[in-house]
């Protein structure tokens, strides 16, 4: 039974793929993202950075499963499978694309205050690097890795509801200073593209990059079946 392993503390992702079936593992990657993308050559394109990060992330958290099983430590599922002998690991980071700049958290009011007043009733990119790894008998046997970009086109809110918004602090904690999914879906007037890349995790395109490492998407929803409680075997 192939495990799940999901390299992200978003709830937002884990959502979507609980939504989708599935029964992940969650293992946070904890990697520094400034400098990742710092140290990229200066013509990366924004696909690539976004594409870095999710890798970085997938390879942080299957190094961390790969050592766990090797110093004999529990690394399991929680349900007595051990993730190092057969998983998938999946990194993923979304950025916002405005004005040719690449947007991650903005961390404060001011700094999301001044991201709406740019993209306030215009378009931008929302794009979301994916990463997949293999991982069987204690090592990495293949990887997949790629880029989703939908446009989302933004309202303009009053400024009284973006001050609101601003305030219940969720749009200090996304990429972008928005969400499609919470409150700041207001404010969103439409998306071209796929509504689960802008959550975090495009469906879509994970299940493709799945297939390239050998993993259907029917397996993975037969093995979170067995794993639940309820699950009759």
């Amino acid at each position: 039974m192939t495990g799940f392993v999901l390299g992200s503390a978003s709830p937002a992702r884990l959502q979507v793929l609980r939504s989708a079936g599935l029964d992940p593992v969650v293992r946070v990657s904890d990697v520094d993202e400034d400098a990742i993308a710092g140290a990229l050559p200066p013509d990366s394109t924004p696909a690539a950075v976004v594409t870095a990060l999710a890798r970085a992330k997938a390879r942080t958290v299957a190094a961390a499963v790969i050592a766990e099983a090797g110093a004999d430590a529990v690394a399991e599922s929680g349900h007595g499978v051990r993730l190092a002998d057969d998983c998938v690991v999946v990194g993923c980071d979304s950025m916002l694309l405005v004005d040719g700049v690449l947007q991650g958290k903005p961390h404060t009011p001011a700094v999301a205050r001044a991201r709406w007043a740019a993209m306030a009733g215009r378009s931008a990119d929302l794009l979301t690097g994916h990463c997949v790894l293999r991982v069987r008998d204690g090592a990495i046997v293949a990887d997949a890795q790629d880029c989703s970009v939908t446009t989302v086109h933004f309202a303009a809110p009053e400024p009284a509801e973006l001050e609101a918004y601003i305030a219940t602090g969720e749009p200090l904690k996304v990429a972008g200073a928005f969400t499609l999914d919470g409150m700041g879906g207001w404010f969103v007037d439409r998306i071209d593209g796929d509504p689960s890349s802008v959550i975090g995790i495009g469906l879509p395109l994970l299940r493709r990059l799945l297939g390239v490492v050998g993993v259907g998407v029917a397996q993975l929803w037969l093995g979170a079946a067995q794993l639940r409680p309820d699950a009759v075997g």
